[in-house]
């Protein structure tokens, strides 16, 4: 199934409760935290208070991306606090495996994230140690950017890359997702969406949008098992 993840940067963070819950009756499957430290990227958003305050309100499964200068030290604030999923760039953890395995043991899965310049051969000795890549397809720290074509490609590539290695790792597509490009992506191998713009700043409701957005990923699998 091709999970459809709400980035929470772009909800009214006034009714951030209320909008988990509206989130959830649409059907959407995990929720998408991006936390940017102001360093690594140029902008500043929320941290795990967020999540750990709307914990309570839903079963929703919370993706953590780290979007932080040196995760190695820092680490320690995210672990433990209620995220099911947790990434750090490839980038900017000098320790990979360290960092990785320290999410793994806290009990969350671990991921690795890639800019759009950063070339899938950085996932060579990390690959098998995570539950999932996410592949920017905008430069990060801003949402409502476009999609960048030419990651189309680099989503293929990866896949191709997990299937020829027999790995169970989740392909999650992040920047510029909405119902025009996602049977691209889905096409080229996608399983996760993180959508921001297209779900909340739609013409419809968060429901509509939601709706419109699976499915034009129906129409992606389908172009995926018969291309």
């Amino acid at each position: 199934m091709i999970e459809i993840a709400p980035s929470l940067l772009c909800a009214d963070f006034a009714r951030l409760g209320e909008v988990t819950a509206e989130l959830a009756a649409a059907g959407v499957d995990r929720l998408h935290f991006d936390v940017m430290d102001g360093h690594f990227v140029p902008n500043l958003t929320f941290g795990p208070l967020v999540w750990q305050a709307l914990r309570e309100q839903t079963s929703l499964p919370f993706d953590a991306h780290l979007m932080v200068s040196n995760p190695d030290d820092s680490l320690d604030r995210y672990l433990g606090t209620g995220a099911d999923w947790i990434s750090v760039h490839v980038e900017a953890a000098t320790h990979l495996h360290r960092v990785v395995e320290a999410i793994r043991q806290s009990g969350s899965a671990p991921g690795v994230a890639l800019n759009p310049g950063t070339p899938l051969s950085t996932l060579d000795e990390i690959l098998a140690y995570v539950d999932y890549v996410t592949l920017m397809t905008v430069n990060p720290g801003f949402a409502g950017q476009s999609y960048i074509p030419a990651m189309t490609g680099k989503i293929s590539r990866l896949r191709r890359l997990v299937d020829e290695r027999g790995l169970s790792i989740k392909i999650v597509v992040d920047g510029g997702m909405s119902p025009r490009t996602a049977p691209e992506v889905v096409a080229a191998g996608g399983d996760v969406l993180v959508s921001g713009g297209s779900l909340f700043g739609g013409k419809g409701m968060l429901a509509e949008n939601a709706a419109a957005l699976r499915e034009a990923i129906e129409l992606g699998l389908r172009k995926r098992r018969d291309p």
